[in-house]
C-alpha cells in the first residue's frame, strides 16, 4: 500500500442546462481505507437523519470499488429528493467512479486499498422541478457524473496546484462575490 494515495481531496463544479437546478459541486475525500479516509467512511455508516449516506452502486449486488459513500449536503427532506439522491445523483457517481478506474484516473490495482467519500449537492428546487415534471434527470446525471470524474482527477493529482492558486489569487473571484 505504500503509493496508495492516503489522503486526497478534491472538488468540481459542472453548471446545469439552461434553466435546470442540476449544478452539480461533488466535494471528495479518496484515500486509504486503512487511513483517515477510511476511518471517516466507517465513521458514515452511522446515518444521521436528513443526510442518509449511502453506497455508490451501478445497480442492485453492483457496489463500486473503490468503495465510495455519498452524503448529501444539504438535508433530504422528502422523499422526491431522496429519490433524486438515491437514483440518478448515485447512478452518476457510480458510474464515474467506475469509468475514472477504466481510465487510469484511479489505478486499477489499487481499488480494494482505496475509498472515497463524496458529499453531494442537490438544488432543493429540483424537487419542485421534479414535481412539475420540468426536472432534466438526463442533466442531472450528466452533471454529476462530469463532476465527480472531475473532482477524482482533481484530488489524485493535487489540482489546483499551489502555484496556479498564487498566480490567479488576483484574478479570480469566487463566484458568490459580491463584496470586493
Amino acid at each position: 500500500m505504500s503509493n496508495t494515495p492516503v489522503f486526497c481531496a478534491g472538488e468540481a463544479t459542472v453548471l446545469a442546462a439552461e434553466g435546470q437546478a442540476t449544478d452539480a459541486m461533488p466535494e471528495i475525500l479518496i484515500g486509504r481505507t486503512d487511513g483517515p479516509v477510511g476511518q471517516a467512511f466507517a465513521n458514515l455508516m452511522a446515518q444521521s437523519k436528513g443526510h442518509t449516506a449511502m453506497f455508490a452502486i451501478r445497480a442492485c449486488n453492483q457496489m463500486v470499488r473503490p468503495a465510495t459513500m455519498l452524503v448529501p449536503k444539504v438535508t433530504l427532506k422528502d422523499s422526491v429528493n431522496i429519490d433524486l439522491f438515491g437514483g440518478v445523483v448515485q447512478s452518476a457517481v457510480a458510474d464515474a467512479v467506475v469509468d475514472a478506474v477504466a481510465e487510469g484516473i484511479i489505478a486499477k490495482a489499487q481499488v480494494n486499498e482505496l475509498c472515497i467519500v463524496a458529499l453531494m449537492w442537490i438544488d432543493p428546487r429540483c424537487a419542485a422541478d421534479a414535481k412539475a415534471g420540468t426536472l432534466d434527470k438526463k442533466d442531472m446525471y450528466r452533471t454529476n457524473y462530469e463532476a465527480m470524474k472531475l473532482a477524482l482527477k482533481r484530488a489524485l493529482h493535487n489540482e489546483p496546484s499551489i502555484d496556479e492558486l498564487i498566480a490567479n489569487r488576483h484574478t479570480i473571484k469566487h463566484d458568490m462575490d459580491d463584496w470586493s
